[in-house]
This record gives C-alpha cells, sequence and structure tokens, in this order.
C-alpha cells in the first residue's frame, strides 16, 4: 500500500508529533508498506530518505509553546506536486486544524484521508472561531484518530465529530539499551527533557527544586535536555550547586537515549498543554524511575501514580 503521512511541524526540532510521525513511518516500512513523509525543514537539514521537505517554518506561538509551522504558496505548490506524484492509497495527516502542511494536504488531496489529532488545550477556542474556514479541509476526513482523552475532547468541543482513541506508542527497543553519558553513571541524577524556554515545560519548577535538594544531598545532580538559554536556566540555581547541573542542550537520538539511561529519577514538572507524555513512556522504556506532575494525560499515562509518583502541579 502507498501511504503518504503529513507532519505539521519542523522535522529536525524535536517534539512529540514528530517522533509520533517518524515512529509509525518506519514501522509501517517494516511492515513492507511504501511510505513517504512530507514536512517542513530546514534548509541543508538532514532526512531520512522516507521524508520530503515542504521547506522551511516560520516559529509560531501555539498552545503555550512555539510551533514551527509552512504555509504559504510556495509550500502549496510543493504539497500538491508530493500529493499528485505519490499517487497514494491512504492519506495520513497529523493535526489538520494547524494552519501548516496538512491542512494544505487535506485541500489537494482527494483519496481516503486518516486524521490523527494531538493537541489538548482547554483554551484552545480560536479552532472554534476559524471552524468555518477550515470546515472545507475536515470535511474530506474519512477517519479520526485521537491520542488520548484530552485530544479528544478537545477535537470534540473545538471542532466537532468524534474520533477513534488510539494512545502514543513508543518503540521500547529503541530505548531499552545504551550507555551512560561520560561522567553521569554515578551519583544521584534526577533528569529533564524538554524546552528549557517553554513555560509549560515547568522547568523552572525543577531548578527550585533542586536548589532547595542540593544543600541536604551532597551527591545530587540534574541533567537537563533540551534547546533554550543555559545561562537563564543556570541562574535561578545557587551559585555554589551551578557545578551539579548539566545543561546538554539540543541532543541527537543516541544522545537522548543515553541521557535516560543516566539519570535515577526521570522528572517531567510541565505546567499543562500537554494531551499524553511521550517522554515518560520514553524514559519508563530506558528504565528510569518517573516523577511527574499529576496534570491530567500524565496521571493517565502513569495509572494514576501507580507506574510513577505525581506531585501537584
Amino acid at each position: 500500500m502507498r501511504i503518504g503521512i503529513v507532519c505539521p511541524y519542523t522535522w529536525d526540532v524535536p517534539g512529540g508529533v514528530q517522533a509520533h510521525v517518524r515512529d509509525l513511518a518506519e514501522a509501517l516500512i517494516e511492515e513492507g508498506h511504501q511510505v513517504s513523509v512530507i514536512a517542513p525543514a530546514s534548509e541543508n537539514a538532514p532526512l531520512p530518505a522516507y521524508v520530503t521537505s515542504v521547506g522551511r517554518a516560520v516559529p509560531v506561538p501555539f498552545n503555550g509553546s512555539v510551533a514551527r509551522l509552512s504555509f504559504g504558496f510556495l509550500s502549496a505548490n510543493r504539497v500538491r506536486r508530493w500529493v499528485r506524484e505519490g499517487r497514494f492509497d491512504v492519506l495520513h495527516v497529523h493535526e489538520p486544524a494547524v494552519p501548516s502542511v496538512g491542512l494544505l494536504a487535506c485541500w489537494v488531496a482527494k483519496g481516503p484521508i486518516v486524521a490523527t489529532f494531538h493537541t489538548s488545550h482547554e483554551r484552545y477556542r480560536s479552532l472554534s472561531v476559524t471552524t468555518p474556514v477550515l470546515m472545507s479541509a475536515l470535511e474530506k476526513i474519512s477517519g479520526r484518530i485521537a491520542v488520548s482523552d484530552a485530544a479528544r475532547k478537545t477535537l470534540v468541543e473545538f471542532i466537532g465529530g468524534d474520533a477513534v482513541l488510539i494512545p502514543n506508542g513508543v518503540a521500547v527497543g529503541r530505548y531499552t539499551h545504551a550507555e551512560p553519558l561520560p561522567g553521569w553513571d554515578e551519583g544521584e541524577v534526577i533528569g529533564f527533557l524538554g524546552r528549557m524556554d517553554e513555560p509549560r515545560k515547568g522547568l523552572p519548577v525543577l531548578l527550585d527544586a533542586f536548589a532547595a535538594l542540593a544543600p541536604h544531598r551532597p551527591g545530587l545532580r540534574l541533567l537537563v535536555a533540551g534547546p533554550g538559554d543555559a545561562q537563564e536556566a543556570l541562574a535561578r540555581v545557587p551559585a555554589a550547586f551551578r557545578d551539579r547541573v548539566g545543561l546538554l542542550g539540543m541532543v541527537s537520538e543516541e544522545d537522548k537515549v543515553r541521557a535516560y539511561h543516566s539519570v535515577d529519577v526521570f522528572c517531567a514538572p510541565n505546567l499543562g498543554g500537554e494531551s499524553f507524555g511521550i517522554v515518560l513512556t520514553e524514559a519508563m522504556s530506558a528504565g528510569a524511575a518517573i516523577l511527574a506532575s499529576d496534570i491530567p494525560a500524565f496521571r493517565r499515562v502513569l495509572d494514576d501514580g501507580r507506574a510513577g509518583a505525581l506531585f501537584e502541579t
């Protein structure tokens, strides 16, 4: 079967949707299907053979984060050509309501379309305002998938219709075995993965907690992976303990797995705006103990605290 998959966010910037699309594409390829993915990508970004770039994306504030989207005449022409040349049996669009590649693909496609909805946000009211504009594309969708109850609730309330619930999967084998990062195989290590400069990821909460714990636990260290302003993050930690904080910046997929294997406890102090929590499943696949805020998405993944410790958000 020829399957086209549309990713709305920049391929070379780490994110849950990108990881979902990558894992889905590679699993389908292993099953013998012909799969092509189209996504925004930075110029000269290294891309897998199955990914077609729609061009550079533009940063847009969205859902408490910064989404890098692609939308315009050049993108529309590239999407149209990709759909025409791909002659897909099924088109699988992720986040079709986001003004990016997925919406463009829905407009030009003629065959069966499946859509996966990832976003959960109680203030996602802009969708209800733009729904008349979106309907010409969304009404062409044959089947809808939501990755969580929260994402399904957002779809039902702000767009309309319903979806089949299929939670995010994780390629467990990719995370099971890895060597810790150099110098991080001893002591008590708390880990964090996420964009440092996004308030909803909650890094300041963890930094303040580390500053409170460090004087009483000489072996305690903190390992942070993800893009953002390292100096601004360190400024929240007393100078006496800054040498016990490791800031890796943006990491490769290989080093991300090694980082999971370098920590005793993986902490996700997110404040909200998450529909699932793929980092929790990745860290658990690597064998890390989990400590997370009790937002609904994390509570569901951790089975109300039976698969990891929860704390009040």
